[in-house]
């Protein structure tokens, strides 16, 4: 029983990459994959998609009814994010949301000191993630391939490091933020152009639903109090 669950999660999952999800609203999408993903399936899928925030995020879906109400809270915070933030591209994905800054947008040719654009575009992204305290946050560097991977694992460690001190110093609790550097292991376009190298150099916000609020989600689900 328990490997035909694990095999129908997978399946979900591929589905869902392979659709590219267009044909359902990210509430359905939330509702599709069971609570018996996992940390480990989700790096699992991520990898083979080349998408390690898609990853993370399946890796905490809890799924079904309490899965869905947690896909309508993510589909107002990202909505508001769209809003607030200008710089950055806001993806949906299954419970979660990815906010991806370019490079550009937050640090200088290879630095990892915050610019002034960037304290702007973390300012406006801090106030609305204020609002919405029972998410976690992870923050994802990645560079491109130009360099020695060495450099570059550190330079990612580095930049998602300036992210995460700056939001912990704008309110945002510690608990909630965990940091990743990816260097230039986990492309999500091609090296093989300036415009792909570019794209590569990133950071990402990965939200998910924090402990609390999948709780919430599953008493909501069971008609609790």
């Amino acid at each position: 029983m328990r490997q035909i669950r694990h095999l129908m999660v997978i399946l979900a999952s591929i589905v869902l990459i392979g659709m590219g999800c267009k044909s359902m609203n990210k509430t359905q999408k939330g509702a599709v994959i069971g609570a018996g993903t996992g940390a480990a399936m989700g790096a699992i899928i991520g990898k083979a998609a080349g998408n390690t925030a898609m990853g993370a995020i399946i890796g905490a879906t809890v799924g079904g009814a309490a899965g869905a109400i947690i896909g309508n809270k993510m589909d107002k915070q990202a909505k508001e994010i769209k809003k607030e933030v200008h710089d950055a591209k806001v993806e949906r994905v299954g419970e979660g949301i990815v906010v991806e800054f370019n490079s550009k947008v937050l640090f200088g040719f290879d630095r990892s000191d915050l610019t002034g654009q960037a304290l702007t575009n973390l300012n406006d992204l801090t106030k609305v993630l204020q609002k919405y305290p029972d998410t976690n946050i992870e923050i994802q560097g990645h560079t491109d391939n130009v360099g020695t991977d060495e450099y570059n694992q550190d330079l990612s460690e580095r930049r998602a490091s300036s992210v995460a001190t700056y939001l912990r110093s704008n309110g945002i609790n510690s608990s909630r933020i965990a940091i990743r550097g990816y260097g230039e292991n986990a492309p999500r376009y091609s090296n093989d152009s300036e415009t792909g190298r570019s794209q590569n150099r990133r950071v990402d916000f990965l939200i998910t639903a924090n402990e609390k609020m999948k709780e919430d989600a599953k008493r909501e689900a069971a008609g609790r109090p």
